[in-house]
């Protein structure tokens, strides 16, 4: 229902009004784009087609580093994506799981951003084969041309290859998708219960292909899809119980979660969409006592293991910023955008080498060290997964590339009431279908935003009567909103939408200014350890960062496969030790100040010297805290672990510009 929460000062412009919202009006259906059809539950929020939104700014910055890095150039030295003896290319190919699928996620959606001709004929050219891979009875891909009478299929690599197949559709028009689609549906549909689903990866995933299900539904109307809907909810791993999950890995756990609400569009279930936010608390009751959006799972969540030197994989990160994306299309809770940008920002962009050529397998909150040595058993996985690497994994290595692409995709939505909605804020330009007679227009976005207070939103072309709704995050007290000069708004209640509704034409100017403010927060369950964190951003001790370059060879994996002839020299490996003291308590009765800097020439805020934020406070050595017998951080101190009687002058910067970080601080008073 369409929940108006206040009306706020009228505005002085004619035919302007104002007002906030927690939800949006979903008694009829967009105009502009599909929405969900009947009988499936409308969502709150209408994803735009691939190609509507262009990205600058820092992000785009983020989006040419990705590929100029690793995503954008693993098809040179990854034996996964060699051309050569590849299943998704040629029956009975050697190559033929996850992998290439994985990487064309995210490398396929950065051809569209960039529109670059190389980069889409090599997207083309996998996608052409995904599709030409179709057999008599519907199936694709590897393990359906490999399929033994009688044998089980893996269905997990498929599942991913649908979402490539979507945007590629959104993107291009490609008539071949949907009966592809549709044919491939229907086998699904032929295949036993007993057959489907049964083994660990695709049991836990099966929540993608449902998505999958509902994408195809919107643009057949095919009943027998609502049927399939049923089977493979079914046949997926109950996340929907009320205090365990089916497995505790990490991955699995950031995508899981959707499933349940993904199901609740099905039939109105309101115990489904419960079920996704009790699940997203399971995980976090215990393991998310830490900043920066996740929890501490390494690979797998153990008891015990709660402390926020635990990290979270690459993967998770991506896979999780996915989960909150549909979570927000289907709800638009502010719950899901904020956790969005939590990992986003504080998490997401620490996992890489400044460049993207190299990232982490595991990511941790409080890390200060970042080398290829075992740690096991203090961390799950035994082997080099802390160092930056181009083959830390093969999953992260592939997977990670769609992150950035997807949040891209999300900055605008439209609403059932066709309008438009900014939840996640980015420099942009953004495209898009308005007003009762589907106007097209274009919007220009302009900010550094976290970095900075206010977002303006530019009509660059058109002319239309429509509401659009800007977010006003929990965190902000004091928003206001300015339109072509004039306040229109003031004290906007955090935690909603700020609706304008107007006659927009080219040149009209809507300002929102979202100021930041210092805040703590306690984790009680990790022994009383303080976060700091400015808006949605947090932040971490200032460590200084030594980095020795490594042989990617002689560190990766014991996996880890090389195309023939790569050049690893191009490719190398960095461990990071801490060239500063790390193991400094909070003081939480001083102040913390401010310090805004230039904006890096470089668009990149995601490093120690691009970042334009500083924040000085004191500090307190905790003399006991150091590493243990892992060679890992030591798990914090305890709270009467003694402090120095020094107190030092200490700076944070934003988690997500520091590879090497204390996020979580033991507390300590003057």
């Amino acid at each position: 229902m369409f929940a108006a929460l206040a009306a706020m000062a009228a505005s002085c412009t004619p035919g302007v009004s104002v007002s906030t919202v927690t939800s949006f009006p979903t008694e009829s259906s967009s105009v502009c784009y599909q929405s969900n059809r009947a009988p499936l539950q409308h969502e709150q929020l209408i994803k735009l087609p691939t190609g509507s939104i262009k990205p600058e700014g820092w992000l785009l910055r983020q989006l040419e580093l990705q590929k100029d890095g690793l995503n954008g150039h693993l098809g040179e030295i990854s034996i996964w994506l060699s051309k050569e003896d590849n299943a998704w290319l040629t029956d009975g190919g050697a190559w033929g799981w996850e992998e290439v699928p994985y990487w064309l996620r995210g490398y396929a959606s950065l051809s569209y951003i960039f529109e670059d001709e190389a980069m889409l004929a090599e997207a083309r050219l996998w996608i052409d084969a995904i599709l030409g891979s179709q057999l008599e009875n519907g199936n694709f891909g590897p393990s359906g041309r490999m399929l033994e009478p009688g044998e089980n299929q893996d269905f997990w690599p498929n599942m991913i290859a649908l979402w490539i197949l979507q945007d590629w559709y959104e993107y291009s028009g490609d008539e071949r998708v949907i009966p592809f689609m549709t044919r491939y549906c229907e086998y699904l549909l032929s295949v036993p219960d007993e057959q489907f689903l049964e083994s660990y990866w695709e049991n836990s995933r099966g929540g993608d292909n449902l998505w999958s299900v509902v994408w195809l539904y919107n643009r057949t109307g095919d009943e027998r899809l609502i049927e399939l809907g049923e089977k493979i909810h079914r046949n997926t791993a109950d996340w929907a119980q009320a205090d365990d999950l089916p497995n505790w890995h990490n991955v699995n756990m950031a995508q899981g979660i959707r499933e349940p609400a993904t199901y609740y569009l099905f039939n109105g279930r309101e115990d489904m969409l419960q079920a996704s936010y009790n699940s997203f608390e399971l995980c976090r009751k215990d393991f998310g006592q830490v900043p920066g959006g996740m929890f501490g799972g390494d690979e797998n969540c153990r008891e015990g293991f709660i402390d926020p030197r635990q990290g979270t994989e690459t993967c998770g990160f991506a896979e999780q910023m996915a989960s909150d994306e549909i979570m927000a299309l289907i709800t638009a809770d502010e719950k899901w955008f904020a956790n969005c940008e939590d990992i986003a920002f504080n998490d997401y962009p620490a996992a890489f080498m400044p460049d993207y050529k190299a990232l982490r397998y595991l990511t941790c909150p409080n890390m200060t060290v970042s080398d290829s040595e075992n740690h096991r058993p203090g961390i799950d996985n035994g082997g080099p997964f802390l160092a930056m690497n181009p083959f830390s994994s093969r999953c992260c290595q592939h997977n990670h590339g769609f992150a950035w692409p997807f949040y891209s995709e999300f900055l605008a939505m439209a609403t059932p009431d066709n309008g438009l909605a900014f939840g996640l804020y980015s420099a942009c330009t953004v495209r898009a279908k308005v007003g009762a007679k589907a106007d097209e227009l274009v919007f220009k976005e302009e900010t550094n935003y976290p970095f900075s207070d206010s977002i303006t939103i530019s009509i660059e072309s058109g002319r239309a009567s429509f509401p659009l709704y800007v977010r006003i995050p929990d965190w902000c007290e004091g928003a206001s909103i300015i339109l072509n000069g004039e306040t229109i708004a003031e004290d906007c209640a955090s935690g909603t939408f700020a609706r304008v509704e107007a006659d927009w034409k080219t040149g009209d100017k809507l300002v929102v200014n979202l100021p930041k403010s210092i805040s703590k927060r306690v984790w009680a369950a990790n022994k009383n350890s303080v976060t700091v964190d400015y808006g949605p951003l947090t932040l971490s001790l200032k460590i200084e960062e030594a980095y020795r370059k490594v042989d990617s060879k002689d560190t990766a994996i014991g996996d880890s496969k090389w195309q023939a002839g790569a050049d690893a020299s191009k490719w190398p490996s960095f461990e990071i030790y801490a060239d500063s003291d790390w193991n400094y308590a909070l003081d939480t009765d001083a102040e913390i100040t401010v310090e805004k800097g230039e904006w890096p020439a470089d668009n990149n805020p995601f490093t120690l010297e691009g970042c334009p934020l500083s924040f000085k406070t004191k500090g307190r050595l905790v003399p006991s805290w150091d590493f243990d017998e892992y060679g890992l951080t030591a798990v914090l101190p305890s709270e009467d672990a003694p402090r120095s009687d020094r107190v030092d002058d200490i700076t944070l910067v934003p988690m997500g510009a520091a590879r090497l970080r204390i996020s979580a601080f033991p507390p300590c008073k003057e």
